[in-house]
């Protein structure tokens, strides 16, 4: 039966990455409307064309759309002609106002059953917006009710219906006086995640499911990243979704940062071999028809984070580098910058002590950071994207000055697209404002880095998507089961005691002489007792410890407790999540059990009553690393017969390790400290800890011995 299942994963994997690699290629072929100087009238192709607020013109036997309405073939209209023709021949055509509306993205997301909210029309034709959020979540039985307040307000989606939304959006894009299609990104959305928050992560819902970024790290398998990279592509693609803000190119050196399960590891080497392969298999080669481009963030790198704190809050705004290692966490962004990524986004930090001026702002209002170094140093010719809400929220070191300042400051320093933002006319005040006024070949500087994108991704000429194709293409079979291959892969095995505890013993525990005997009884907590009983595994007899408390764990042979850890604050002000200011270093497992804004899942308490029950050496303990926690040895989780790591994780995916159809075979991301102290003493921008201070390594994991 093992060999079979392995047989059928490996088909999929082969046809899934053979059909993402094709629809990359058809993807970069069609999307090449740059490279017609060269050819005859003849070797020409018709590019494909929707127009459903406009005419089609034909001219010369081609069709083209007459986005400005004017009867005849302008240059930017042209697909034939080169980009940077087709740019400035728009550019020359759109008033300051419009020009100013390209500089804005901000959320904008479907109504319910896919339908435009009542903003849809101000952002597009007063406000002049090409660019939007879109945090809705995508499933295949959406909520018939508007959950959520704030950026969290937001109707859930069928495929088809998230694809009608952004399709009517571009045709209300396509009846402007000039036609320019607009643009829609997202956070991540292809992760098994815990606690998804607006403003950092999307929940997957109908698209496939992978690892946290830590556990495609943890797999140190290129080729099933590079398949990732492909799949959300594919998906992203069929709705209409063609931007992600992401992926993080941040290091995880702070362990006590909230935003580190969004990071992929502490080694900067490893997150460059991450980056240069996520820009090559989501943007393809280059951005066409099939691309998603990616906004790399957060520049400089967002890790050193003063005392772990993060600077979406006021107490979080320093960044710190006590070992002197700026250039470390510069090394992914150079990767992803030589690999060709689409825009980049600093953070909100301040590089506190740094040699790029002014030093004692954040990072977006740093002409030092921005220019100096990412266009200087680096050469970076994209878009620069600020983080959400630099001119209204996080100004820090700018605190006291007004909008219309803080836009000027920014722009003035490098940036392109305020995120965040909806008010043309403060942008417009800023271009014009005396003292604080940006010149207009500025602005026409930013627009055109904007404007190339629309252009390369084949939007101006085709923005729509079929949504029977969504429908098909959202978590497709083959989709999920490579997403499943990943998390299986993700998997870290720290601990397995005399080699024994695991793989489980098989659910018909066989007498001596080879009678059947009793069924294997597993007490679990964590975990959904359906999945560990399924006869997939062997039809295990469960005692699920969450229905009917940890003194039904004496009935048990073997204990099996997946572990969470959740730190979402106490503060009304904590809206991205994270701990109490005062709690941030309470990291380690006994440390959370008197503290206000952690809690442990199962508790502390619990885990050791069902080791003292159960026995120690009969207790698996897997644990999901959203930070690098530590076990320390007075929590007594170290005395569990197994432990394992992982990094957002199915419970049929950990079933399948546990019982060995799949031997583990993940590496640890980043290093584990074996002391809270440890933590509060590490140096904020360095990887790891002294070798006396740490519990398991970068890179560490077992396998089971081999037969």
């Amino acid at each position: 039966m093992k060999q079979e299942r392995g047989l059928r994963v490996a088909f999929r994997s082969s046809i899934v990455f053979l059909s993402a690699v094709l629809f990359v290629m058809t993807g970069f072929i069609s999307g090449c409307s740059d490279s017609s100087d060269d050819k005859d009238s003849d070797s020409i192709v018709q590019a494909s064309l929707d127009a459903r607020s406009k005419d089609v013109i034909t001219v010369d036997s081609f069709e083209f759309k007459d986005l400005n309405n004017n009867g005849k073939l302008d240059t930017y209209e042209d697909w034939r002609a080169p980009i940077d023709e087709r740019i400035d021949d728009l550019v020359s055509q759109m008033t300051l106002e419009e020009k100013a509306g390209m500089m804005m993205i901000d959320t904008l997301g479907s109504d319910l059953d896919g339908a435009l909210p009542n903003n849809a029309a101000d952002y597009v034709n007063s406000q002049h917006m090409t660019r939007f959020i879109f945090r809705n979540t995508v499933t295949g039985d959406p909520a018939d009710t508007v959950s959520g307040g704030g950026w969290g307000a937001s109707a859930e989606v069928s495929p088809a219906e998230a694809a009608a939304f952004m399709n009517s959006m571009q045709q209300l894009a396509e009846s402007t006086r000039l036609g320019i299609p607009v643009l829609f990104k997202s956070n991540a959305r292809n992760h098994y995640t815990h606690d998804a928050r607006a403003g950092v992560n999307v929940a997957a819902g109908s698209f496939s499911e992978w690892p946290k970024e830590a556990g495609l790290a943890a797999t140190r398998d290129m080729d099933l990243i590079a398949q990732f990279g492909q799949t959300m592509a594919a998906e992203w693609t069929s709705i209409g979704l063609r931007g992600m803000y992401g992926y993080m190119a941040d290091l995880a050196t702070e362990p006590r940062w909230f935003r580190v399960h969004e990071t992929f590891t502490e080694d900067a080497d490893l997150a460059a071999d991450i980056m240069g392969t996520l820009v090559k298999n989501i943007q393809g080669a280059k951005l066409g028809a099939g691309s998603v481009m990616l906004t790399m963030k957060h520049f400089p790198g967002g890790g050193p984070q003063l005392d772990g704190a993060d600077p979406h809050y006021d107490f979080g705004k320093n960044q710190a580098y006590p070992a002197n290692n700026f250039a470390y966490h510069l090394k992914p962004f150079r990767t992803a910058i030589d690999s060709g990524v689409a825009a980049i986004m600093p953070y909100y930090g301040i590089p506190v002590n740094q040699a790029y001026y002014p030093n004692d702002v954040g990072m977006s209002f740093s002409r030092g950071i921005v220019t100096d170094l990412l266009r200087g140093e680096l050469g970076f010719e994209g878009v620069v994207n600020s983080d959400t809400g630099i001119i209204v929220n996080q100004a820090w070191g700018l605190e006291d000055l007004t909008e219309e300042q803080l836009i000027f400051i920014a722009i003035d320093a490098g940036v392109d697209v305020l995120s965040g933002y909806h008010d043309n006319a403060k942008i417009m005040s800023a271009i014009g404002n005396g003292y604080w006024q940006v010149p207009e070949s500025r602005v026409d500087e930013s627009v055109k880095r904007l404007l190339k994108v629309q252009f390369e991704l084949g939007l101006f000429e085709n923005p729509y998507v079929d949504p029977a194709v969504a429908t098909a293409t959202v978590g497709k079979a083959a989709f999920r089961e490579l997403g499943m291959e990943a998390q299986r892969k993700s998997v870290v095995l720290l601990k397995n005691t005399d080699d024994s505890v695991l793989p489980l013993p098989p659910a018909d525990d066989l007498n001596e002489d080879g009678t059947a005997g009793d069924k294997v009884t597993l007490f679990t907590m964590g975990m959904n007792p359906d999945v560990v009983s399924d006869a997939e595994w062997g039809s295990y007899a469960v005692i699920d410890g969450d229905t009917d408390g940890v003194a039904a764990a004496s009935g048990a042979d073997v204990a099996v407790i997946r572990v969470t850890v959740d730190n979402s604050g106490h503060l009304p002000y904590l809206f991205y999540g994270g701990a109490n200011p005062d709690e941030l270093s309470k990291l380690s497992f006994s440390s959370m059990t008197d503290a206000a804004s952690w809690k442990m899942t199962p508790s502390l308490a619990d885990i050791n009553t069902v080791m003292a029950t159960v026995g120690a050496e009969n207790t698996v303990i897997s644990i999901y690393f959203r930070q690098p926690y530590v076990i320390d040895d007075a929590s007594g989780v170290r005395d569990a017969g197994a432990l394992l790591a992982t990094f957002g994780v199915s419970d049929n995916a950990l079933m399948d390790v546990l019982t060995g159809v799949q031997n583990p075979q993940g590496k640890l991301p980043f290093a584990l400290a074996n002391n809270l102290q440890a933590v509060i003493d590490q140096d904020e921008d360095a990887p790891g800890y002294p070798g006396a201070d740490t519990l398991y390594p970068f890179g560490y994991g077992l396998s089971y011995p081999m037969p």
